[in-house]
């Protein structure tokens, strides 16, 4: 299994004063979890993972030195390219696609933020795609949900059983995604994750069941709910 990274975001989200105070670097994934840069721990569970055989990361020219001395830290025994990546997330698993080797047929596409994913998860979403050509990683919604308008005046309240959280780990066919990047990018459609490209194409996308604990890294709170889970595997 080929694994793609998306790793080029500036995390805006985490806070210029907290993000000062941790990291003089520009890249979100470079902030330290218990000792180790966020992207660490993403591709540390890659090499634990008994189906992934070769990584690209998709990041920012101006990071990569950073991501190498990453690489040299982590010891990894497979295969890593580093990818340019581009100003959207869309743009930059394009340029992955574009990047990955021919003998590649399918691919796992990993939000490097989403760093506490494990290795029986890359496993599962690996096995998946031996029986679908596109999935999704996602956990079934806990809260109920309320739609707003503009005016955060309540419009709806959906059926929670039908609702599920997105997650990465997503998986698909390499010549199928290839396509759906190519009308995505010639008719101009902007989405936040391949899956959604897909739903344009009327192509169906399956859900694999997620985990809980793999959260996506936007917040100091999310960072300080990782290093909790991070202590709670340790300590186990």
């Amino acid at each position: 299994m080929y694994l793609l990274i998306p790793a080029a975001g500036m995390g805006r989200r985490m806070g210029s004063e907290f993000a000062a105070r941790r990291l003089r670097q520009r890249n979100k994934l470079l902030l330290k979890l218990l000792e180790k840069p966020l992207l660490a721990w993403t591709l540390l569970a890659a090499e634990q993972s008994q189906t992934i055989r070769w990584i690209g990361i998709m990041g920012q020219p101006m990071d990569f030195p950073d991501f190498k001395d990453i690489l040299n830290q982590s010891n990894l025994t497979k295969p890593v390219e580093l990818i340019a990546g581009g100003d959207t997330r869309q743009e930059s698993v394009y340029n992955g696609l574009q990047a990955l080797p021919d003998a590649a047929e399918r691919v796992l596409i990993h939000d490097g933020a989403r760093c506490l994913v494990t290795p029986k998860l890359f496993d599962r979403c690996s096995n998946a795609l031996n029986d679908c050509q596109s999935f999704i990683a996602a956990v079934p919604v806990k809260d109920t949900i309320k739609v707003v308008d503009s005016r955060r005046i309540i419009t709806d309240t959906p059926e929670r059983s039908n609702l599920w959280a997105a997650q990465t780990p997503q998986g698909f066919d390499v010549a199928l995604l290839k396509k759906c990047h190519a009308q995505g990018k010639n008719l101009g459609w902007q989405v936040t994750d391949d899956a959604a490209l897909l739903e344009k194409c009327d192509i169906p996308v399956k859900i694999v069941e997620g985990e809980e604990t793999n959260l996506k890294v936007t917040t100091p709170v999310d960072l300080a709910i990782a290093e909790f889970i991070l202590r709670q595997r340790i300590n186990s």
